[in-house]
């Protein structure tokens, strides 16, 4: 079985348990492919908020299988999914799913990240208020953006707060980098 055929399996796994809505895995896929090429060449780790379904993040840690991937869940019962996912396609060695909020992981892990990522996770002010408490100096968040370009969307000011700098949109996603 080739990877995207593995993950398409997972990914039906994950759905049929109501963890991921999108009619279209395979377009769910395309679009987590746009966080892959968003990482910079050189990361080391990587954390992704709200993981629920996988998306993107076990899309990433299959892509980028030298990047060491942390899946935040809060809910216990899909990250159970997703470590079966993990297991499944053999990511284990380098993914870890946690079954907390991020909250206690931020606590615990302040400023250690290269990238964060984040799709469907929360209010931009409070992905941009984690990811600025999670980031290294110097470290990448990528969201992923509603179609229609919302220039109000993330203040300067709101950045600014959490140590960010807009990047701009690549496609679906919007790139910040860390102070």
């Amino acid at each position: 079985m080739s990877d995207d055929e593995a993950l398409l399996s997972a990914l039906r796994a994950i759905r049929a348990r109501g963890a991921i809505g999108e009619v279209s895995l395979e377009q769910a896929i395309v679009h987590a492919e746009q966080f892959v090429a968003a990482l910079p060449a050189e990361v080391g780790t990587l954390i992704d908020l709200g993981s629920g379904g996988g998306l993107p993040g076990l899309v990433i840690a299959l892509r980028r299988p030298e990047v060491y991937v942390t899946l935040v869940e809060r809910r216990q019962s899909r990250a159970d999914l997703l470590s079966r996912a993990v297991r499944s396609l053999g990511l284990s060695a380098h993914v870890a799913v946690r079954a907390t909020d991020v909250r206690i992981v931020a606590e615990l892990s302040h400023g250690t990240f290269d990238v964060v990522t984040a799709r469907s996770f929360a209010a931009p002010s409070i992905t941009a208020r984690w990811a600025g408490v999670l980031l290294r100096a110097g470290g990448r968040l990528v969201v992923s953006e509603p179609p229609i370009d919302d220039v109000d969307r993330w203040p300067v000011r709101l950045l600014a707060s959490s140590g960010l700098v807009d990047l701009g949109r690549d496609q679906g996603v919007r790139i910040f980098v860390r102070l």
